[in-house]
This record gives structure tokens, C-alpha cells and sequence, in this order.
């Protein structure tokens, strides 16, 4: 799954310093998520996680990564230790 995301993004989000970290199909109840976790060498405010989706979202709505609908979940890594890091 990580493989085939990575391919369809390319290097589109390097414009951002950003990069696709992990990608996983998790369900929960009647529903199917797929979360896509964004990474960086600096804390990722929102804003560029809401870039990264506009960027990534329109790119999964044209193949068939999953059977049947899904819930998209793209959000940033956590950065552990000193924020002036």
C-alpha cells in the first residue's frame, strides 16, 4: 500500500520539505480508513498538512487503493523532544 501511494505522489510534495512516513488500511466498526502520516525534518503546522492533502487527495480519488469507500486520514508524525530542535 505504502509502495503504490508513494508512486501515484511522486515528488510532489517535496515543494513542502514534506515526505509520506507511513501508509495503513485500518477498520473500525463499518468503516475503512486509510492514514497516510506526513513527515519532515521540522514540525509540520496544519497548514501544510491541509497543502499535503489537497495535493494527495485528488491523486487517490482516480485508482482504486482499497475495495469499496474509504475515510482519507493524512496527518503529521509526532516530533518527539525539544521543539527548538
Amino acid at each position: 500500500m505504502k509502495e503504490k501511494v508513494l508512486n501515484l505522489v511522486g515528488s510532489r510534495l517535496n515543494k513542502l520539505d514534506l515526505w509520506i512516513d507511513d501508509v495503513y488500511v485500518d477498520k473500525e466498526n463499518e468503516n475503512t480508513y486509510v492514514h497516510i502520516v506526513l513527515d519532515s525534518k521540522k514540525i509540520i503546522p496544519l497548514n501544510k498538512v491541509v497543502m499535503a492533502t489537497r495535493i494527495i487527495n485528488p491523486l487517490l480519488d482516480d485508482v482504486d487503493l482499497v475495495e469499496g469507500s474509504y475515510i482519507l486520514d493524512i496527518y503529521a508524525k509526532e516530533k518527539g523532544g525539544n521543539i527548538d530542535e
